[in-house]
């Protein structure tokens, strides 16, 4: 009769922790699948797994493709410090091991092995891991996670093994994930880096020509200003001269250091037509040194737009380039034009950029926005990377816009870049509000 009445109990118990795993599984798949940053990730995986387990530690080694090293990750637990400085790489033993076995390794099994290579014992004890748990998607070690010892000693039974391999598979597909998507977005940032650099040599022929004027009239007032001390009038006018010239060169410095320093976009409310001049003075002198005249026709009812002014400065002088090398050395027309568009879904503003260039073929039309796809190989002046368009597509989808590209051969191209004044996603300050508003009830 006791052994009955147990019965219902151990059954009620079993299943519990079948509802507790079931409840721990869907939690991390849904978790797994939904976090894209790196550290918050490694995070959640270690802190599950550390309490599926109910182990003191828990340490977690990465590969990093450009160290060819596994390297510890966010940890916590006990012998923290000690494992600080380990890292293996993808030729050592232990990794090797673990890519070869595809399950858990248990220390306290591995030493009653004899067979076992005695470097991979002395691996796991520096860890101070009792268990250690691989990572594989797509038959790669993606890396591994130790965990320290339990405070009841007790042993690893069939289940929990079945149930650690399930998570840590599903782990391991989503830090391979996590891992590509880090190293797309650092691969784009370098891109940008590289396409900003690219321009800064045009950038800095233009500002050699707008601090000409302001260092002549600096200049002027340092040499006649010893003779001249007791000409207060002289002295306050020139004074108020110099001032503003310094400031204009500042804000020059402020401009080009903006430029050339990669952010993630900062979204201001921005007048679209200031930006457009401030890109034409940086490309005037090239543009005189290739006979190229520059139309300009700045809309003055356009509004103003939430964009990232630097991002769309990049977007712009790489156009305005591509333009001139277009044209060649035989001169020609480059025309610049903004406009107010009222669609059915808000009000957007429209830069047109055409050249009398000689054109893109259909062929390559389509694919003139496709990464390291150039025609511009046999320009001695700027050999294309084919990165320069790509990044100037990705940074107006990130603002929410398009492109349009209108050409012919031996007549020229022009691209209509479309931007709303309110992007999606991205909070409208209120003086921006206030703006639209007195702006419509004025139309």
């Amino acid at each position: 009769m006791a052994r009955s009445a147990e019965r219902p109990l151990v059954r009620k118990v079993l299943t519990k922790e079948k509802h507790d795993a079931y409840e721990t599984l869907i939690n991390f798949n849904h978790a797994m699948a939904s976090i894209l940053d790196l550290p918050i990730l490694t995070q959640v995986i270690l802190d599950t797994l550390k309490k599926v387990l109910h182990s003191r530690s828990a340490s977690l080694f990465l590969f990093d493709n450009e160290k060819d090293a596994y390297m510890l990750s966010p940890a916590n637990g006990t012998a923290l410090e000690a494992i600080q400085r380990i890292r293996f790489s993808a030729s050592d033993e232990l990794p090797h091991y673990l890519r070869c076995l595809r399950t858990l390794l248990i220390t306290a099994d591995l030493k009653r092995a004899p067979e076992i290579n005695p470097s991979i014992l002395l691996a796991l004890d520096t860890m101070a891991s009792e268990v250690c748990l691989p990572l594989i998607n797509k038959d790669r070690l993606i890396g591994f996670i130790n965990f320290g010892d339990r405070p009841d000693a007790q042993a690893y039974d069939q289940h929990e093994r079945q149930f650690l391999a399930a998570l840590a598979q599903t782990a391991a597909v989503a830090l391979d994930n996590v891992l590509l998507y880090t190293n797309l977005k650092r691969s784009q940032i370098l891109m940008r880096r590289t396409d900003r650099l690219r321009s800064l040599e045009t950038i800095a022929g233009g500002f050699a020509h707008e601090i000409r004027n302001p260092l002549t009239s600096i200049k002027t007032f340092v040499q006649l200003a010893p003779g001249r001390r007791g000409d207060a009038e002289f002295i306050d006018r020139f004074s108020e001269v110099v001032i503003e010239d310094v400031y204009r060169i500042e804000r020059l410095i402020h401009e080009i250091l903006d430029y050339a320093r990669y952010r993630e976009p900062k979204f201001a409310k921005e007048d679209l037509n200031d930006i457009v001049s401030s890109c034409l003075y940086f490309i005037e002198v090239k543009a005189q040194s290739k006979f190229i005249t520059i139309e300009k026709h700045l809309a003055p009812d356009l509004p103003s737009a939430m964009l990232d002014r630097q991002q769309i400065k990049q977007v712009l002088l790489n156009l305005l380039l591509n333009a001139m090398d277009a044209m060649n050395d035989g001169g020609g027309q480059l025309s610049v034009r903004t406009r107010r568009l009222n669609k059915a879904d808000g009000t957007w503003v429209q830069i047109e950029i055409g050249d009398t260039g000689v054109g893109i073929s259909p062929n390559n039309l389509d694919h003139i926005f496709d990464p390291f796809y150039t025609t511009k190989h046999e320009s001695i002046e700027r050999e294309g990377t084919g990165l320069g368009l790509t990044i100037v597509h990705e940074i107006i989808q990130e603002h929410h816009g398009y492109i349009e590209v209108e050409s012919t051969v031996g007549v020229g191209t022009a691209f209509y870049i479309n931007l709303r004044t309110h992007p999606l996603g991205i909070d409208v300050p209120k003086e921006a509000k206030d703006y639209e508003k007195t702006s419509t009830a004025h139309r």
